[in-house]
């Protein structure tokens, strides 16, 4: 019982086992089920949702991993999940704020997509730190730091475009 709920959750419904690029793919799935969150609960149950998730994620990959000399299968995608969010912060907040459609910041949408997938990928500085940890929390805080400069780059972007464009 216990794997099992470690899988399901790990791989995020077993997007995880999705190839080419299962964190591509776990990254793809983040954004409609960050769109559910809040459009069920609003910005509020969509921050709320990152830290769960997290410790969820932490869980399941540490039981996923138990035993294992792979300390970072790639069908573990949870962490691709709680980063997208994080990268998607920004957008969120700035739709809620500006009291308008999450859908219809679209373009923070793709930012935030493209800009996490980029650091998750090429793994700079503190993000590769991470990654390098033979544990769940390496698995789990690798994504994190990729959100985070994720949703730097998002915000600042937004920060020209709304300073050019008005």
């Amino acid at each position: 019982m216990k794997q099992q709920w470690a899988k399901i959750t790990a791989t995020v419904f077993y997007v995880g086992y999705m190839k080419p690029a299962p964190g591509t793919w776990g990254s793809l799935a983040a954004l409609p089920l960050a769109w559910l969150i809040y459009q069920i609960g609003g910005i509020w149950l969509f921050v709320l949702a990152i830290p769960a998730t997290y410790i969820k994620g932490y869980i399941a990959t540490k039981w996923m991993t138990e035993g294992s000399d792979n300390h970072d299968p790639s069908e573990i995608v949870i962490d691709e999940v709680v980063g997208q969010w994080i990268a998607l912060l920004p957008v969120l907040i700035g739709a809620s704020m500006a009291n308008v459609s999450s859908l219809s910041v679209w373009p923070g949408w793709i930012a935030a997509f493209a800009f996490f997938r980029l650091y998750d990928i090429v793994k700079p500085g503190p993000v590769g730190w991470a990654d390098r940890k033979d544990n769940a929390t390496g698995v789990m805080l690798d994504d994190v730091i990729a959100g985070v400069f994720a949703a730097v780059c998002v915000i600042a972007l937004a920060g020209l475009w709304h300073g050019i464009a008005s």
